[in-house]
């Protein structure tokens, strides 16, 4: 008979919580390579509790990614709602790769956790993979986007696209620009209406 969990007490539910927010705060700052004693002295945390919390930084980063999930998912469930399967896969491109810009180092330690299949960041990195994967099949069924390629690919595309937004210090508009001219081949041409 498998034990049940107990519920987290208020206090540890309390500096779990601040030690996400201060993680996600210092993250966009420093990048995800920041000191985790600094992150602990901002949740107002000792190091016992942050490392009782999340035993490696890859377990603080998983939990600071699968609190962004949710977003994600209603983005892409949102440019499948409302555009065309072509305009909802180049929009989730350049929405994916701003996003994942956004933390200093986050596309190295996402390369690092797609070569371990234990890797704790890999259920929160596999439902981007799914989203992506998803507008780029509606894409396809449109006959808006290329065979050769899978969600997969696109996605580590999309990681390597965002550390050169990230690197290169681009603005959003720079940012666009960039996702368009490398993603350009993953589309068919559009078709040209006859006079």
């Amino acid at each position: 008979m498998a034990t049940q969990q107990r519920p987290m007490r208020a206090d540890a539910r309390r500096n779990r919580d601040a030690i996400l927010a201060a993680a996600r705060e210092i993250f966009e700052t420093e990048g995800v390579l920041a000191s985790l004693d600094a992150i602990a002295l901002r949740a107002g945390v000792g190091n016992a509790t942050l490392y009782r919390n999340f035993p490696t930084r890859e377990d603080l980063l998983a939990a600071v990614m699968e609190a962004s999930i949710d977003s994600a998912r209603a983005e892409a469930q949102a440019l499948g709602r409302e555009r065309s399967p072509r305009d909802a896969l180049a929009e989730w491109l350049v929405w994916l790769t701003w996003r994942l810009r956004i933390w200093h180092d986050l596309p190295q330690c996402i390369a690092t956790a797609r070569g371990s299949s234990d890797a704790s960041m890999n259920p929160a990195i596999s439902s981007l993979v799914d989203q992506t994967n998803n507008l780029l099949g509606r894409a396809r069924e449109a006959g808006a986007a290329i065979d050769a390629v899978n969600g997969s690919e696109v996605f580590e595309l999309v990681t390597a696209l965002s550390w050169a937004v990230d690197r290169f210090g681009d603005d959003e508009p720079a940012a666009r620009r960039r996702v368009e001219i490398a993603t350009a081949g993953l589309f068919k041409p559009l078709s040209k209406s006859r006079p």
